[in-house]
């Protein structure tokens, strides 16, 4: 198998894929919110924000990634992974302090043992992936490709020249006259090291502890123009030796292998998310790798969560409440009713998110899921309205719903959020049925979440989801959403009741 990505295995076509920018329903599902805290740590370093916004669009890559997924969950390819992603860090590091510095050798002795430490962190990567077990077709074919390329002679060249140059460095003595100003520089010639001497002969007098006058000088990289002179005047006695040096540098810029490096950028979308739900799943949180499809439209999540809510809450020390789905034989859509604030836009947004991270190829919330594929996913969400904008809110609702159902097809997944809100109940039933058909027609998966629970009734495709309340105290939310029909109460009084915002409560409050 020859080995290019450890995202696809299909590299050529699933760079095809990758998109810059993040689709428009990012923001609606609080996709963006999750994005942002998973590569917080490394935004500086890496771009990858164009791989969350990427979704597959084949099954069998979803299960490469998977496999991938699985065996950095072994702990020990984990750490291998982490140890080479801070090796190639470091060369990074070292060859910016290259393009940094002014002198020449000493830009160039930073290029040597930035090549050096890439060699030895390739050559690490390679022996841990055959000392750990790993199962997946991304990690077998990538330590089949580092054996060729360690194997390679260009690769053996490379480290025998590092070695050459470093070792011819490493022996060259040299020793440094100084009269007044003057500095001359000369080959050494086995004097004996005076410091030594001298140190054993005082050593004798020494009772106490002495105060160390030594003076501190401050640790910098730059070479000043007398250690830069210096150097060039030991360049002149060692010629051959830094003609070598210098050649090396000329020769080796395009010292990194490209599937190499691809790869110490890729990894870090599997191990970014990983550090992200881990927190999670040491707050007891459950994920799963759901079963993907692109022929069946059954759903099923069992306790999954919002993943943008939860981690705010497990920050708070909260408790995340978990809900199920299931959607079966021709059911198609969820319309979501019941009481304000009770659950139902964050159950929306969980539809949503499990079927974008499924198509991710990620591990999704919850302990079993079974998810469909989809082509495109569409999201509409109330919008504030804008002073500036000419039309209005019923207007621009019904735009943007057209242009929605132009571009779905079958294989698309919708999400639905209290649309028509502005507008009166009659004429909310009216516009709801003319969605809810189109939905319905095009046999789409969707999550509708309405105030017009007369839409539950049009179809057998449709099921009825309900937020419900603690049954003593109806002002109490549970945020579970759970299968049944809708009893048409949004439990208004109650909580009109608890704030003492009703008619007889404001009357009294006024009066006194």
């Amino acid at each position: 198998m020859r080995f290019e990505s450890i995202l696809f295995e299909n590299a050529a076509r699933g760079s095809e894929l990758v998109r810059k920018d993040a689709p428009d329903f990012f923001t609606d599902l609080n996709l963006d919110q999750i994005v942002a805290a998973i590569i917080e740590s490394r935004r500086q370093e890496y771009d990858l924000e164009s791989f969350f916004y990427s979704p597959l669009t084949d099954i069998d890559e979803i299960a490469f990634r998977h496999e991938v997924m699985k065996d950095l969950e072994n702990r020990d390819v984990l750490d291998r992974v982490r140890a080479f992603a801070q090796t190639m860090r470091l060369v990074r590091q070292e060859l910016g302090q290259s393009a940094k510095l002014y002198y020449r050798y000493q830009k160039q002795w930073w290029f040597l043992d930035a090549v050096d430490v890439y060699c030895k962190g390739v050559q690490a990567l390679r022996d841990d992936l055959h000392s750990v077990d790993v199962h997946s077709r991304g990690f077998a074919g990538l330590r089949a490709y580092l054996d060729q390329y360690v194997a390679s002679e260009r690769f053996i060249a490379l480290g025998q020249e590092i070695t050459q140059i470093k070792s011819e460095l490493s022996a060259i003595r040299y020793c440094i006259l100084i009269r007044g100003n003057a500095v001359t520089v000369r080959h050494y010639e086995s004097e004996p090291n005076y410091s030594i001497e001298v140190e054993r002969t005082f050593e004798k007098f020494s009772q106490v502890e002495a105060k160390d006058y030594r003076v501190k000088f401050r640790e910098t990289v730059d070479m000043n123009h007398v250690e830069a002179n210096i150097l060039e005047s030991v360049a002149r006695l060692h010629e051959d030796t830094f003609e070598k040096l210098e050649r090396f540098w000329t020769e080796h810029q395009d010292f990194p292998d490209a599937v190499i490096t691809r790869f110490d950028h890729e990894v870090q979308f599997y191990v970014s998310y990983l550090e992200f739900i881990d927190s999670l799943r040491q707050a007891g949180l459950p994920f799963c790798y759901p079963r993907v499809s692109r022929d069946s439209k059954e759903t099923l999540s069992r306790d999954g969560f919002d993943l943008a809510l939860a981690r705010k809450l497990v920050v708070e020390k909260k408790p995340v409440v978990l809900n199920d789905f299931q959607l079966t034989g021709k059911e198609r859509v969820f319309i979501v009713s019941g009481p304000n604030q009770g659950g139902k836009t964050t159950f929306a947004r969980t539809f949503g998110q499990l079927h974008y991270l499924a198509a991710l190829g990620l591990p999704v919330p919850g302990r079993e899921a079974r998810l469909f594929l989809f082509d495109r996913l569409f999201t509409h969400f109330e919008r504030e309205e804008k002073v500036t904008d000419l039309r209005s809110k019923l207007e621009h609702d019904l735009i943007r719903l057209r242009n929605i159902l132009r571009e779905a097809t079958p294989d698309s997944v919708v999400v639905l959020n209290e649309s028509f809100g502005s507008t009166t109940l009659k004429d909310a039933i009216f516009l709801g049925r003319q969605i809810m058909n189109r939905i319905l027609e095009l046999d789409m998966l969707a999550v509708y979440v309405t105030f017009v629970t007369e839409l539950a009734s049009l179809s057998d495709k449709i099921v009825s989801m309900v937020s419900t309340v603690v049954p003593d105290n109806p002002a109490a939310r549970t945020y579970r959403i759970i299968r049944r029909p809708s009893d048409g109460r949004a439990y208004a009084i109650s909580i009109a009741e608890k704030y003492r915002l009703t008619y007889e409560a404001l009357r009294e409050r006024l009066a006194s």
